[in-house]
């Protein structure tokens, strides 16, 4: 009896010791966030070390580098995926619904770096989790915008209620990267191209913190503007998802709202959708018919609760993918044929004031008060008084600019900065072999307004108008035909068409075109201008006729000389000729 006494102990420490020496061997995977107390926010360094240990222990995870940031630092793309399959060709030949998720755009904006890490986490450590996103692949982007996460600190963040530290919204050249996707200035936002195309994604999200109002929400939603979107995905994310969303997030006891769009005054007065065009991640994204959102957290909010909520919405966004999968994967599908179904396109909207939905808003009273500051007044929210009013939601635009759906557009050679970017975006186009001469419709810029202040690299344009005539033109070998019956006809006539919001033209990728080379002398022009007006009686009558009814015009002789002369063959061509062509 001894014996087998001594033999069962034995046997029991053997067991005990082998237990404590696997448990010592697995990777630790809590967080900094967690191990904080929901205080902190992982490093860059953290973040990408953690996924390499989660791909490490869990085949159902890959970590792939994508592509470098202008912090000279390569971008991640962590992908969840039940069927171990990595490789995203193969991916698409299958059925499964793909959620690309971006974190840290704005790094101090650091909720979704911390529940994105916990929710993959979760989810390949629990195996009935694994069962349940079998018709699902996760893609995420640990951190975006690299150099302004190493360029951390405890200040920057004046309005928001932690973490600890963080990062800068500023990337390593000083970019807000969420105004940079169309225009592709930056490393990181080719790298993001990249990622996208390669990806697909049925459902984009993009994680944020608000700065704005005080109100009861520790979350808000940013879904992508449903009348910009169209078709019959605009009416799927407003009445559906959006919804269900909602509505899931209520059973976890989290209550939501829309983004509250208010800037120096309250949400009682009532507040519009923010319209997302292509230079905001969910507007370039719009451009392929992916369903967007961003997660606006409120910055008030202790950071635990933020990161949680967020997680919880994240959770939600999957749920809706599982159930409405088919339907996603299809409407998406039918989308390009539903824009060739129509003879126009809308290029630019404006929000309609007469159509409006009323939330149910729990806000809190809020009133102008003596500043301790200064000798005016200040805004106060006073928490002690909350409550639940209606307020007016304009969530509705409607067009202000359309064009007639062309059969293809042609670039003139030599723009090899816009040429990349429709190479980025896998855009189809043929280049010409030999001098080609084509009937085009001929565009010059007409009007156009700039901002007189410097934004993200530019001066950007706007309130752009062009002038259009139908003319044989005759192309040099290299120019580019580019056909819109392809996968990415939004991108194209998004960028190419002057007039459109985030166009190439308003970012200033055809600037020089505005510029005149060529000029005149008045004392020699003088004599040439007189013989031009006698040989040309419409041309007196044109000019005799702008000084009857412009006074300023007929109070300044350089106006009238310059007038006959832009009028004269003597006038170059190229100035204010866009170098993008129509064909119908």
């Amino acid at each position: 009896m001894m014996h087998l006494k001594k033999f069962l102990f034995l046997a029991l420490i053997t067991l005990f010791s082998g237990a404590i020496s696997a448990q010592e061997t697995l990777p630790d995977f809590t967080t900094t966030f967690e191990k904080s107390k929901g205080t902190e926010t992982s490093t860059y360094q953290e973040a990408i070390a953690f996924y390499k240990k989660l791909a490490a222990a869990y085949p159902e995870i890959s970590l792939l580098e994508m592509g470098e940031t202008d912090s000279g630092y390569p971008l991640h793309l962590v992908i969840f995926n039940t069927s171990k399959e990595f490789d995203f060709d193969k991916i698409h030949l299958g059925a499964k619904n793909i959620i690309l998720i971006n974190n840290a755009i704005h790094p101090g904006e650091s909720d979704g770096v911390d529940a994105s890490m916990m929710l993959l986490r979760d989810l390949v450590q629990d195996k009935n989790k694994i069962k349940k996103l079998e018709n699902i692949v996760l893609a995420v982007i640990p951190i975006y915008n690299i150099g302004g996460a190493l360029n951390r600190n405890s200040t920057t963040r004046a309005n928001q209620n932690g973490p600890k530290d963080y990062g800068f919204r500023g990337n390593s050249r000083n970019y807000d990267l969420n105004r940079d996707f169309i225009k592709a200035d930056t490393k990181n936002a080719k790298a993001f191209t990249e990622i996208f195309h390669l990806v697909a994604p049925d459902i984009f999200i993009d994680t944020h913190v608000s700065n704005g109002a005080d109100y009861q929400y520790g979350i808000t939603h940013l879904f992508t503007q449903h009348n910009n979107l169209g078709n019959d995905l605009g009416d799927f994310i407003e009445n559906e998802m959006r919804p269900n969303i909602e509505t899931s997030l209520l059973k976890k006891n989290i209550i939501i709202t829309p983004y509250v769009n208010v800037w120096r005054t309250t949400p009682e007065a009532g507040f519009s959708q923010f319209f997302d065009s292509p230079r905001y991640s969910t507007g370039y994204t719009t451009l392929f018919n992916t369903l967007g959102m961003m997660i606006e957290t409120h910055m008030l909010k202790p950071y635990k609760q933020r990161v949680e909520e967020t997680y919880s919405l994240l959770e939600s966004v999957i749920d809706f993918t599982i159930e409405k999968g088919t339907e996603i994967k299809e409407l998406r599908n039918n989308a390009v044929a539903k824009i060739f179904g129509k003879k126009t396109y809308p290029i630019s909207f404006e929000l309609d004031k007469n159509n409006y939905s009323t939330l149910q808003f729990k806000g809190y009273e809020g009133s102008y008060i003596d500043s301790k500051v200064t000798n005016g007044k200040r805004l106060f929210y006073d928490r002690t008084k909350p409550y639940t009013k209606p307020v007016k939601y304009f969530n509705n635009f409607i067009p202000s600019k359309e064009i007639q759906l062309p059969k293809a557009y042609i670039l003139k050679q030599g723009w090899w900065k816009v040429l990349e970017r429709l190479n980025d975006n896998n855009i189809e186009y043929v280049v010409f072999k030999n001098d080609t001469t084509i009937k085009v419709e001929e565009q010059h810029i007409k009007n156009y307004k700039t901002n007189t202040k410097h934004y993200e690299g530019h001066f950007i344009h706007y309130d752009t108008e062009v002038v259009a005539e139908t003319k044989n033109v005759l192309f040099q070998k290299g120019a580019i035909y580019i056909p819109i019956r392809q996968k990415g006809v939004r991108y194209i006539i998004e960028t190419l068409e002057a007039e459109a919001t985030d166009s190439f033209f308003n970012w200033n990728f055809f600037d020089t075109v505005l510029e005149q080379k060529e000029h005149f002398s008045s004392y020699v022009f003088e004599d040439i201008a007189e013989k031009l007006l006698q040989e040309n009686p419409a041309l007196r009558d044109s000019l005799n006729q702008k000084m009857k009814t412009d006074k300023d015009f007929a109070e300044s002789p350089e106006a009238q000389l310059d007038f006959v002369y832009k009028n004269s063959p003597y006038y170059e061509k190229a100035h204010l000729l866009l170098p993008v062509y129509k064909v119908f």
